[in-house]
This record gives structure tokens, sequence and C-alpha cells, in this order.
């Protein structure tokens, strides 16, 4: 059932329209859980007829073959799974859900169809000290782009700071294994380290300016 609040099929489609008319680039399908919405095939249609490019944000709980067939027909560009640690136990207990194992599926799936992949890690105490294995888990998964983003601590992360804020010295260790993966992997896997907050003198551009 379609909540009243949100837009319809085609008043997403001209909002695509007058964005592009703007000069708007690029579109990203996010959420909540972009997968849910029945008509999201029909969505990107909308927006490779609008000539925008086209991102995926998603857990991957919920795709299929058919689902990401139907999408790249629909002229998807680019799918970004987020994840929350390389190791099923940890990234189960962080999500609160079995769901590790489905968004290893997901990105299997998302390569089958020939679909650009992005993964997505969010970055904190629990897991930062595994950086390699979380860069070789990208590799294994073939990933074009990996955004490492340690949290950033506004609304319910602020609240759970203590449990979530790394110290210092857990985020320089982590920038310096991601610089050395960054240069390992050029031209195969673009790696993006984003800081938190706490730890910038000042704000900083999204994903460090990319």
């Amino acid at each position: 059932m379609r909540n009243d609040r949100e837009l319809t099929t085609d008043e997403w489609g001209r909002v695509m329209r007058e964005a592009a008319g703007l000069g708007v680039l690029q579109i990203g399908f996010s959420g909540g859980e972009p997968l849910v919405r029945r008509d999201l095939a029909q969505l990107v249609q909308s927006a490779r007829k609008a000539k925008l490019y086209t991102n995926l944000i998603t857990s991957g709980v919920g795709l299929n073959e058919d689902r990401a067939r139907e999408l790249r027909d629909a002229g998807l560009d680019s799918v970004q799974l987020s994840f929350q640690s390389d190791h099923a136990d940890l990234a189960d207990e962080i999500a609160g859900a079995h769901a590790h194992q489905r968004k290893l599926d997901a990105a299997a799936i998302v390569r089958a169809a020939g679909i650009s992949l992005s993964l997505n890690f969010v970055i904190h105490r629990r897991n930062i000290d595994r950086l390699p294995q979380i860069i070789e888990l990208s590799e294994t998964l073939s990933a074009g782009r990996v955004e490492l983003a340690n949290v950033q601590f506004y609304g319910w992360a602020f609240l759970n700071r203590a449990a979530l804020l790394p110290t210092r010295e857990q985020v320089e260790r982590a920038r310096e294994v991601a610089a050395a993966a960054k240069a390992r992997l050029a031209g195969k896997i673009d790696i993006f380290y984003v800081l938190p907050d706490y730890y910038e003198a000042w704000p900083k551009p999204c994903l460090n300016g990319w």
C-alpha cells in the first residue's frame, strides 16, 4: 500500500525532468530501502529518459536476479551496497539481523547483471580495526568503488557516541591502511576514507570532495 505522503510514479518522473532541466546530472535512489517501491524500475527508466546517471543505494536485502535484470534493463547505472563488516557474526550483530550472507548474494547478483558495484562500510569502534579484511572483501566482491565512512555523530549516533567513536589512534591507523590500499588498488578500486567529524578541524565537504 502506498503512503499518501509519498510522490507517485508520475510525480517523481516530473521531478526528475525538472531537476535535469536545472542542470542536475545524477540521482541516488535511497531511503529507507528503495527496493520496497514496486515502481522502482519505472523510476529508473524515467531518470534514464531525463539523461540522469542513476545509483541505487540499498541494503541488498530483497534483491534477486529478476529484479536486478529489470533494473539493469530500465537503465540503472550503479548499485551501492551497505555492509556492517566483513565478518558475518559481527555484521549480523551490528545489523540486528541475519543479513550479511544476503548482502554477499546481492553483490554477486549485481555483478552478474553487469551493473557497476560500489560498497559502503559504516566504520566505528567495533569494526575499524578490521579495515584490512574489509578491503580484502571489497576486492573479492569485485567492487569498483568503496566508501569507508566513519560514523558522523548526529541523532542516534550522537546519543551513542561513547560506544561508537573510535580512538584517535584507531582513526589514524585506519587512515594509513586506507591510504595504502588506495595506492595499491589505483585503477582497480576507488577508495574513499571519510574521517569522523570529531577528528576534523573544520566541517568537510561530502566524501572529502568526491
